[in-house]
């Protein structure tokens, strides 16, 4: 499906609505009070990604009986992974004192537990939500926020060791991340504590903006036998592309956080799937308006790990993928 048709076929699930019934049937439903929630998503607007994980929450949410346009009505914001932006529509969504806010992602929580402690908030893909201080523990939340956390900051260990098993003869690592999020530094202190038994050097570069991530990979590459490592972020997810193309000029293996970059011609990913996160968000958000409260809903961790290769990008780099890598994979892209 080309992004042009993810595009008209998430309009269409934001217009489903009263309108779309037909008149005398709608004369005869009673009439409900239109319940709103806010939405803060770091990605772009335009982002096929963006989109899918927007499309997933209204889909989980139609069959609980909310429908867009008929009896919800979503505030979606769009951060494009601008700290400004987050900041900006954090602040707005919690002025608007909607029933409740979906937030995607630990950028996007802090700012909107600044600006509310009233407002319900679910949140999805958050590494670590005590650790940060967003909730008192996973089992009782405590306050306004609950959720869904990404991973534990261990599986950032787990990078590394894939990287060692796809590609043997690397040692050193090139690992991306953001410096300015607790997860950002949680991430790389798990990959740094793994270093040394790996046998493998490790340096962090940010990935703040195309030009540092740019001058980053061609200062590494400058010494062989290198490899990369792009941890959970919202700036990482943003720049994907660059990041991809990148390691496939200078010919680095690569591991991701999800599949998203593996489906758009990186390597290798290893992680929970983030589109699914925000389908379960749906049950809770769904909870929240029928009345129940946020501090009475535990956290949940995912359940499930996926393993995703891309054979024509370790093709390309002339690897020869071990069969046990392959054996485990739960998505294999030919």
């Amino acid at each position: 499906m080309t992004a042009k048709m993810k595009r008209r076929e998430f309009i269409t699930l934001l217009g489903v609505g009263a309108a779309a019934w037909p008149i005398a049937a709608r004369a005869q439903q009673p009439r409900e009070r239109m319940r709103r929630v806010g939405v803060l998503i770091l990605l772009a607007a335009d982002d096929p990604e963006a989109q899918a994980r927007v499309a997933a929450f209204l889909q989980a949410l139609q069959p609980l009986g909310w429908t867009a346009g008929s009896n919800l009505r979503l505030d979606i914001r769009w951060a494009a992974g601008s700290a400004d932006n987050i900041r900006k529509h954090a602040a707005q969504l919690a002025a608007d004192t909607p029933d409740a806010i979906l937030a995607g992602g630990s950028p996007a929580l802090g700012p909107l537990l600044q600006a509310t402690r009233t407002t319900p908030i679910v949140f999805v893909h958050v590494p670590d939500p005590v650790g940060a201080g967003f909730v008192e523990s996973l089992a009782h939340p405590g306050g306004n926020a609950t959720g869904f956390t990404f991973f534990e900051y261990s599986t950032s260990g787990k990078w590394l060791e894939l990287l060692r098993e796809i590609a043997p003869r690397v040692t050193r690592a090139l690992v991306f991340r953001d410096p300015d999020i607790a997860a950002g530094i949680g991430q790389w202190s798990a990959i740094q504590a793994m270093a040394a038994s790996l046998g493998v050097e490790v340096i962090a570069a940010n990935v703040r903006d195309t030009s540092e991530i740019e001058r980053a990979v061609t200062t590494f590459t400058r010494t062989p036998k290198g490899g990369l490592i792009v941890t959970a972020s919202a700036l990482a997810a943003v720049h994907r592309n660059l990041i991809v193309a990148l390691a496939a000029k200078h010919k680095l293996p690569a591991v991701y956080w999800d599949r998203a970059p593996v489906v758009g011609g990186g390597l290798i990913s290893y992680g929970p799937h983030l589109i699914d996160q925000y389908a379960h968000a749906a049950s809770y958000v769904d909870r929240i308006l029928r009345g129940e409260k946020p501090a009475d809903l535990p956290v949940q961790a995912p359940n499930k790990y996926e393993l995703v290769i891309n054979l024509k990008t370790a093709k390309a780099l002339g690897l020869e993928l071990p069969a046990s890598v392959l054996a485990r994979a739960d998505e294999v892209i030919e």
